[in-house]
This record gives C-alpha cells, sequence and structure tokens, in this order.
C-alpha cells in the first residue's frame, strides 16, 4: 500500500485511479457505494459514475477511493447479443492439446470448421452448442507465476453434469485441480499450456 502514497498525498486518502480493480483488497474489510451523477444527455447517457470505497486495512487509517472521471454509458446498447460462439486458446503443440481435451476431457472436434484457410495450424472443439479454438500460435504472456488456483486467473468456464466423475477422471490421469473456494461443486485445472479451465455442475 505504501506505493501507492506519494509527498503530496496524505496518508489518511489515497486517490486511486481506473485501475482499482488489480489491487488485492482480500485483506480489507471493504464498503462499496456506486453512485450515478449528472443528467442523461441527448445521446441518451449518462455523463458519470462516482465509485466510492472505504476500507479499513492494517494501517491505521481509512483508504479512499474515489473516481469523478466522466464515464459515457449508453442505456440503449442492445445490439442482439444471444452468447458466447467460441473461446479463443492459445497453444504450443495442437498434438498435446488435442489428447488433452479429446481423450481426457471427452470433447469432440467440429469437422465444420476446417483450417486449411488460416495461416496457423488449431482446431475447433465442441462444447455443447459453443466452441473451443485451439490456436498454435506464440503465447504472449508469462506461463510461470500463475495463481495456483484457476479461479484467480482467467479462466473459461465449461459446465458439466456431475463434477465427482470429472474429478475421478482427473486423478487417474494425474493431473492436478483445486476446489471451488466458495463449497460450490466447481473443479479448477489447467491444459498443457496453462490455460485455466473450470467445470461448474448445473442443476437439472
Amino acid at each position: 500500500m505504501a506505493s501507492l502514497l506519494s509527498p503530496s498525498t496524505p496518508p489518511s486518502a489515497i486517490h486511486l485511479r481506473r485501475k482499482v480493480n488489480l489491487l488485492d483488497f482480500s485483506s480489507l474489510s471493504t464498503n462499496h457505494s456506486l453512485k450515478v451523477y449528472g443528467k442523461i444527455g441527448r445521446t441518451g447517457g449518462y455523463h458519470g459514475i462516482c465509485l466510492t470505497t472505504r476500507a479499513k486495512g492494517g494501517i491505521e487509517q481509512d483508504v479512499l477511493e474515489k473516481d469523478k472521471e466522466p464515464i459515457e454509458i449508453d442505456v440503449d446498447n442492445d445490439y442482439g447479443a444471444v452468447g458466447v460462439h467460441h473461446v479463443g486458446v492459445l497453444c504450443e503443440n495442437l498434438e498435446r492439446s488435442l489428447h488433452f481435451y479429446l481423450n481426457i476431457l471427452g470433447l469432440k472436434i467440429n469437422e465444420a470448421r476446417p483450417h486449411d484457410k488460416l495461416p496457423y495450424r488449431g482446431a475447433w472443439l465442441w462444447v455443447g452448442a459453443e466452441m473451443i479454438h485451439l490456436m498454435e500460435l506464440p503465447n504472449p504472456d508469462p506461463l510461470s507465476g500463475r495463481p495456483e488456483h484457476g479461479g484467480r486467473d482467467r479462466h473459461t468456464c465449461i459446465g458439466i453434469r456431475d463434477v465427482s466423475k470429472l474429478k475421478v477422471i482427473l486423478d487417474k490421469a494425474g493431473i492436478p485441480y483445486t476446489l471451488s473456494k466458495s463449497g460450490r461443486p466447481a473443479i479448477f485445472t489447467r491444459d498443457p499450456d496453462a490455460n485455466a479451465l473450470e467445470f461448474t455442475q448445473l442443476d437439472g
């Protein structure tokens, strides 16, 4: 927290901008309030949003964050989004990834989506009515130093019927995983390229 202070900033008031979501407030007791101020303009959007968070942590002072920069919000933004079509997943070796997704997770290739028109190797895999697009491309993100629990990393969530059965499959394959921290029926694991995957059990 000390790195956020500047000589001109009193220790009892720390003003943060925009990237407040990047900070870890897990050890703080927080109280948030979200206010919309200003009037609706001619474009149908609000002129600004004010997010105020007051937290008390290990230091004696309260931490006050406030951002009053105007943010335009269009209240008429229905353009017909109906679902997630596919998720793009980068891999270093397509055959290794296909072994994981096909032989261990049991997904199927969408043969109707050939890859010969793309300048890189890959495959489309069915996940219900949606797809995972495996792409054999260089990964710009570091593979080391990622959280052990995939729920605290970027991840793709797949709905399944039986978490306990998947647990047996992963145990048999020797693939490490973690369970949901909230106690709900969900498993987090990683593919051979450290891409985080969540499998959450659906009701019904």
